[in-house]
């Protein structure tokens, strides 16, 4: 737990110490990971400022019969994160960021037995992306998730994603 507290303190010094730089108004795309399950997100980023910027998610799925376990599993979730972005160089960048969202599961089980929940999370991010000079960005992130209201494991779950969005 220290080391969470200490590396936050760490993210929150840095974005006081970004250099300055140039990140693309909007982006628009998608984002590929593993992430429970959910796999592919429409992925929407919308810069606040010149080393800022709020990112939309939106994941879903539909899984019949996964794992010939029976279980007939739906759901959709929204995250929004708050981004600070760094240059490193050139196209670049390192970002971090914290936010959180919302979700919705149902499934069936091997009895006929359906379960509808509703759960939040907070979740933080951490990525490396290469801006083109054609409009695309590409990116590599990992995303932490703690809550989840019984639908993560131990309220935990994480993934690793590419993103690939393209730039306006």
């Amino acid at each position: 737990m220290k080391k969470i507290i200490l590396s936050a303190i760490m993210l929150i010094g840095l974005a006081f110490t970004a250099q300055a730089q140039d990140i693309s108004k909007n982006a628009l795309g998608l984002r590929l990971g593993g992430n429970n399950g959910f796999g592919g997100e429409l992925s929407y980023q919308r810069a606040l400022g010149s080393n800022n910027r709020l990112e939309l998610d939106l994941g879903w799925r539909n899984r019949s019969n996964y794992n010939n376990s029976g279980f007939d599993d739906n759901a959709v979730k929204l995250a929004a994160l708050y981004q600070w972005v760094w240059n490193i160089d050139g196209g670049f960048n390192w970002y971090a960021g914290v936010g959180g969202g919302v979700g919705s599961y149902n499934y069936d089980d091997n009895d006929n037995n359906s379960f509808n929940e509703t759960f939040v999370f907070a979740a933080g991010d951490i990525g490396i992306e290469y801006n083109f000079d054609i409009p695309l960005l590409i990116s590599l992130d990992f995303r932490p998730e703690f809550g989840g209201n019984g639908y993560y494991e131990n309220n935990y779950g994480s993934d690793i994603a590419l993103g690939l969005r393209y730039q306006f």
